[in-house]
């Protein structure tokens, strides 16, 4: 295999391609761009936790846009699936806060309305494709995932780590994206793409084990990050891309199944 087909096959694929190859490859370079988006908010010196709600529409705009394709609404190219449609978005959003930032300069608008204003106008092509929503299948997810969550507001009264409300909104954004899966695989014959939760639904026999799997992992980073990080721009930059990592996903699958099952 040469190296133009090792990176088509790995990188630029159209249809699913997770493999543990790609999946580390995937990883480093996440990590490297958390490194990156941690210099530029000590940067600009704003803090990423004012940014969970105004980030919002970008995320559903990179979901529904995933979605649509899933439900050929839009093309199957390159610019509209993984990596292409992460590396639009991500440089979108990266270009509206720093844009937002100097509009803030300069004429004292609060940079988080204009980021979230911005992020709303991305969303209307999207809204306007999005159709044939199957209400039943949404209200399913939608109510496992709330029970799940209500579990852990109800703990959150008598456990510190999740007492912090964006601690709480890291791990729910999780149990989105694991309730929507669970709903998929197990009832409307969808399939995991990544390759860990792939092997463990198979070797389970259902995607349910993604709930015990996400809860373990999202809590132990979290008591990891508020223990052994003291920065706040480190700590809080961490949690918005663990709960962008979470809820992106969750969102495609969430809106493709909604769609793909009227």
């Amino acid at each position: 295999m040469s190296l133009i087909e090792l990176i088509r096959d790995n990188f630029f694929y159209l249809e699913p391609g997770y493999t543990p190859f790609n999946t580390i490859i995937f990883g480093i370079i996440v990590g490297l761009i958390i490194l990156l988006i941690i210099k530029m908010f000590k940067y600009i010196n704003k803090d990423p936790k004012d940014l969970f709600i105004p980030l919002l529409p970008f995320i559903f705009s990179g979901s529904c846009a995933r979605a649509l394709v899933d439900n050929n609404i839009y093309p199957l190219i390159h610019l509209l699936v993984t990596p292409g449609i992460y590396i639009i978005i991500g440089i979108t959003t990266i270009i509206t806060i720093l844009t937002s930032i100097l509009i803030e300069k300069k004429f004292s608008i609060n940079y988080k309305y204009t980021i979230f204003i911005v992020g709303l106008i991305l969303c209307i092509p999207n809204i306007i494709n999005f159709q044939n929503v199957n209400i039943p299948v949404m209200l399913l997810v939608l109510g496992i995932w709330l029970i799940f969550t209500l579990i852990f507001i109800v703990l959150s009264k008598k456990w510190k780590l999740l007492d912090n409300k964006y601690n709480l909104t890291v791990l729910s954004s999780h149990l989105f994206d694991a309730s929507s899966t669970f709903i998929a695989v197990d009832f409307f014959g969808y399939w995991e793409q990544h390759v860990l939760p792939s092997i463990l639904t198979s070797l389970t026999g259902t995607a349910f084990i993604l709930y015990p799997l996400k809860i373990i992992v999202i809590l132990v980073s979290l008591y990891l990050i508020d223990e052994h990080i003291e920065d706040e721009i480190n700590k809080n930059t961490l949690k918005l891309c663990i709960f962008i990592l979470g809820l992106a996903p969750g969102l495609r699958n969430f809106l493709s199944l909604i769609i793909g099952t009227y």
